[in-house]
């Protein structure tokens, strides 16, 4: 320690070297004793003496004027440093006087007198920066560099001279500084009185931060600066402790400001994609400059305040500007570029999920509501729901929120127009798993198959997609249009999947009816086989029970006696296994193969019933008219017209109508044609009795809503038998979440009035909205 001048150390440093001064007689007089008490010890070597040094009793003294003269010494080296000129001593020996003075306890002079010459050196050049030439104009940006630059040079050099300073005065900065924590140690002196005496001043700082912020105005203008520049007098800032209060808040001012007016400027100027592009862009730019020569303490509120005034003050505007434009022109890159910048700004992800929402129902009502659309309406849906789930996969990272309310927006859109969705979905299905569908694959049809569930879930009458579905279902099976029995067992579990065992019961009944009719097909011909006269007719019968498929209205038509008796021959058999059944032909389901002879040789024709017994009259003659069509088959009037209509006006036209026209009038004459030609041996006539009438859509829309009638009336004797009594208002709560197709509360009004009606239920005496349940 400085204090403790026994230690050989300082003794040897005073001894060794004097830094030029002479050798105390004191001192030379105690090495010589030293000396020769050391040959003393060598000569009684044989005796085992040893040499034994002791320290000096007294501590020694400096010599006169040693303070003073090392000082000037100092003095003069800290000037050359300052002045940029060579040192006259080594450093060395400047290093060993200062760790001389520090341990005779001058320490506190010595800091005081270094404080001293550096404080006066840094006032004095204050003066070069008053005098300066500096126009107090923005705009002036030369006078400003050369400003900026005259700075950076000062401050550049007072940090190279104070490292130097520091180094020869690294002893005391070691000791009596680090052991007084009130003092700064010789580089915080420095930083302190440069702040005080150079930046502090009004004139300069202002200056200073003037051209600084020119520099970056000018940079964000695009023109080229020198950053280097930027990044020293920055750093010099933050160093010397005032960054925040002399530049960062005006900095982020001006920024402001800047980027207020732009972005006002440019929202009116620029399409969206590009004013997104030009937000990216300088948001890019700004996280250059911190990364550059800001303090990265600016990082945060400067980019805060880019995107607050490019993108939070303007959000709706955007949004409403250019979000349509984009969805619809399904404009990838740009939508990821909306998202991230909107996810970087408080509120963006809302403000973008309502407009997304917005767009998807005002997209998807235009698909509906249209009826002018309905040819095409399903695969519009499966393809926009293509379309934003990409969207969402791409450009909005899979974000659940987007996903959930995009669901939302479907279920809302899809059932403004009630019903008809259902329906044309079923038929869309219909389309696809009818034989004759080559446009996909197995794989490709198991595709389309799971996106129609997608869009299925998000009706809310399932009933009617379930009419429609099993009345397709039932053509398919009975006159073989299925294109693979995979594929609608496939569908089926996925219903079942969907729905529940209870909504595919009838459907799965369907087919085992069919499974069934198999066997007992198989059993039929080896009872056939067995009869004395089989005939001439290949029967082929269908058994159905009647709960699972859709209900046909029989028609009694005229059959020939071969026919009669071949269904009374299948009576016989089916009954004698079967007692107690009964059983329905259905003459609107029958089909037919017919063997037939032209001029140009046989044919087969693949025909209906009703065009079956039309064209087995033309063996009784070749012409015949209307009425005697009618009154002969006994088919219904508008069937008859359609079945003739297939058979004379359609490509394969087997009949001649008289006189010719596209519609059958009363009267017309029918004529066999017996130069008919075609290119197949098997010819398939159009079945226009199973193309699908607005009767019979009416009809089984209606059937939906007479079912929803019966589930409405069981469902309240459910809960009323349970509850006994209930208020209006919780019956209907409760029927609402029992209920699976949507209702209005008008609706279950009436069906209350009509049990109440019915003595199931009754009215509260006292209160007219309680009602009690009926034993």
């Amino acid at each position: 320690m400085a204090d403790e001048p026994q230690k050989k150390p300082h003794l040897s440093a005073l001894v060794g070297h004097t830094n030029g001064l002479t050798k105390p007689a004191s001192l030379a007089a105690a090495t010589r004793a030293a000396a020769g008490g050391g040959g003393g010890g060598g000569s009684a070597t044989a005796s085992s003496k040893k040499l034994v040094i002791k320290n000096f009793r007294e501590r020694p003294k400096l010599p006169d004027n040693y303070t003073q003269d090392t000082w000037q010494k100092l003095h003069e080296a800290v000037g050359a440093i300052e002045s940029s000129i060579s040192i006259k001593y080594n450093l060395e020996e400047l290093y060993q006087a200062v760790e001389n003075l520090c341990s005779y306890k001058v320490s506190a002079t010595l800091y005081k007198q270094l404080r001293q010459v550096c404080e006066d050196h840094v006032k004095a050049q204050i003066l070069q920066f008053r005098e300066y030439p500096f126009l107090m104009h923005r705009n002036d940006s030369l006078d400003s560099l050369l400003f900026l630059k005259k700075i950076n040079k000062c401050w550049q050099d007072h940090c190279r001279q104070m490292i130097m300073i520091r180094s020869i005065f690294l002893f005391l900065d070691r000791t009596y500084v680090l052991q007084n924590s009130m003092l700064p140690s010789i580089w915080d002196m420095g930083l302190e009185l440069f702040r005080n005496h150079v930046i502090s001043d009004k004139q300069v700082q202002n200056k200073t931060i003037d051209g600084i912020l020119l520099l970056i105005e000018r940079e964000r203008n695009g023109e080229a600066v020198d950053r280097s520049l930027l990044r020293s007098l920055l750093s010099m800032l933050s160093d010397l402790q005032v960054y925040k209060e002399s530049f960062e808040q005006r900095f982020l001012e001006e920024t402001n400001c800047l980027y207020a007016a732009e972005g006002q400027r440019l929202m009116q100027e620029r399409e969206v994609p590009e004013y997104l592009h030009h937000v990216s862009k300088r948001l890019e730019e700004e996280g250059d400059r911190v990364i550059t020569y800001l303090d990265h303490s600016t990082q945060k509120p400067l980019i805060a305040c880019v995107e607050k005034q490019l993108l939070g003050e303007h959000l709706s505007a955007i949004l409403q500007k250019g979000l349509d434009n984009l969805l619809d022109e399904n404009r990838i890159s740009d939508l990821t570029q909306m998202y991230q910048l909107f996810s970087r700004v408080k509120g963006g992800q809302q403000i973008l999920l309502q407009h997304w929402s917005e767009y998807i129902k005002n997209f998807g009502t235009t698909i509906v509501v249209n009826p002018e659309k309905d040819k095409d309406m399903v695969q519009e849906l499966l393809d926009f729901k293509d379309k934003v789930d990409h969207i969402i996969e791409v450009c909005f990272q899979k974000n659940e929120k987007f996903i959930n309310l995009m669901k939302e927006s479907f279920e809302t859109f899809i059932n403004k127009r009630p019903n008809k969705p259902a329906e044309l979905i079923a038929k869309y299905v219909d389309s696809k798993l009818r034989a004759g569908n080559k446009e996909a694959t197995d794989e490709e049809l198991e595709r389309i198959l799971d996106k129609i569930m997608i869009i299925f879930r998000f009706i809310h009458g399932k009933d009617v997609f379930e009419a429609f579905y099993k009345k397709d279902l039932a053509k398919r099976l009975l006159v073989g249009k299925s294109a693979s029995v995979d594929a609608e067992k496939s569908m089926l579990s996925k219903l079942k999947h969907e729905c529940g065992a209870a909504f595919t019961s009838k459907l799965e009944g369907m087919f085992k009816d069919m499974e069934l009719s198999k066997d007992v097909m198989v059993q039929f011909k080896q009872y056939m086989q067995n009869q004395s006269d089989p005939g001439n007719i290949d029967l082929t019968v269908n058994i159905l029970t009647m709960g699972y498929w859709p209900t046909y209205t029989p028609m009694e038509v005229h059959l020939n006696s071969e026919m009669i008796k071949l269904q009374e021959v299948f009576k016989t058999f089916y009954l004698g296994k079967h007692s107690g059944r009964k059983l329905q032909w259905q003459t609107t389901l029958g089909h037919a193969v017919l063997k037939a002879e032209f001029k140009e040789g046989k044919k087969e024709f693949q025909v209906s019933l009703f065009q079956t017994l039309v064209l087995l009259m033309f063996n009784e003659g070749d012409e015949f008219s209307f009425e005697e069509i009618k009154m002969a088959t006994g088919v219904e009037d508008s069937e008859l017209r359609r079945t003739l209509q297939s058979l004379a006006c359609g490509k394969a036209r087997v009949l001649i109508k008289n006189p010719k026209g596209k519609d059958v009038e009363d009267g017309d004459k029918f004529i066999f044609n017996g130069d008919f030609k075609h290119k197949l041996f098997r010819i398939k006539i159009n079945q226009i009795q199973m193309k699908e009438t607005v009767e019979e859509q009416v009809s089984t829309t209606e059937r939906v809503f007479q079912d929803r009638q019966y589930q409405i009336d069981a469902a309240i004797v459910r809960i009323m038998k349970m509850r006994k009594t209930l208020g209006h208002n919780l019956l209907v709560s409760e029927l609402y979440n029992q209920l699976k197709f949507p209702v209005k509360p008008g609706d279950l009004k009436k069906r209350i009035e009509s049990l109440i009606d019915r003595d199931y239920m009754e009215r509260d005496k006292d209160n007219p909205n309680q009602y009690h349940y009926v034993a």
